[in-house]
């Protein structure tokens, strides 16, 4: 029961699923990030069969663009546009802080999401999913949740209080941050196994980035961090899976 709780907890949280609602408590959350991955599983699956239907290539580029936002209810989102308007500040930690805050859009925060969903648009109709493409698309989505996920446990926090701060303090941090660890690394190993290993690259270097500008810049992580870093992931892991086809690696 507390397992089914703990799932249903991190879907709650981390998606726009329809849950069953229970109360979050000690027992429920304290493994919530190690299900957070599972997302990653239905959006992969959700994009498998998209990318199976016998749709026109533009509808088809645009449902595996729209796909992952629509599960996830664009909470990730939400916080790449707050980092984007508070990096753009180039102001101190404190101010950028302040910024993540502010629930008003920046004209940065337009800017940049008008051209990740170009980007990411063109880089899907650049990329047949076949069988095998769908199952390491999958992998480099459950990953890149395990990664965040991660960070989460292992990274300072900029400040006490927030959703990334919540599922902090709640969790086992020291079973949780092995038990992700381990999680990353049979990911890993398995997209090395189907020659997608420069998925493995995009987000190791996307994830020492999301650390140093995490720490050097803001002092920590927060929610808006961990979804920026989760959409940067994505559209590099993404880009590196049409290289791959384009050089006919996978």
């Amino acid at each position: 029961m507390i397992v089914l709780q703990t799932v249903a907890v991190a879907f709650a949280m981390f998606s726009a699923l329809p849950m069953p609602q229970f109360d979050w408590n000690e027992k429920n959350m304290r493994y919530a990030l190690c299900a957070f991955p599972l997302v990653g599983v239905v959006c992969g699956a959700l994009c498998c069969l998209c990318g199976s239907l016998p749709l026109p290539a533009a509808v088809k580029a645009a449902g595996l663009c729209l796909l992952p936002v629509w599960v996830t209810g664009g909470i990730h989102l939400d916080g790449y546009a707050d980092t984007c308007d508070a990096l753009a500040s180039y102001g101190e930690p404190a101010k950028k802080l302040e910024i993540l805050k502010d629930p008003h859009c920046g004209a940065f925060a337009v800017i940049r999401l008008c051209s990740y969903f170009v980007a990411y648009a063109a880089l899907c109709a650049c990329v047949p999913f076949t069988l095998r493409v769908g199952a390491v698309w999958t992998l480099a989505l459950v990953g890149e949740r395990a990664l965040s996920a991660l960070a989460i446990a292992a990274f300072p926090m900029a400040k006490n209080t927030g959703l990334a701060h919540t599922f902090a303090t709640a969790a086992d941090r020291a079973r949780v941050r092995k038990i992700l660890t381990v999680l990353c690394v049979a990911v890993s190993a398995a997209l090395f196994a189907m020659h997608g290993g420069a998925l493995v690259l995009a987000a190791g270097c996307v994830f020492a980035r999301y650390s140093f500008v995490a720490k050097r810049q803001f002092g920590g992580i927060t929610g808006d961090l961990a979804g920026w870093f989760l959409q940067k992931c994505e559209i590099w892991m993404l880009a590196a899976l049409a290289a791959c086809l384009w050089l006919g690696v996978l």
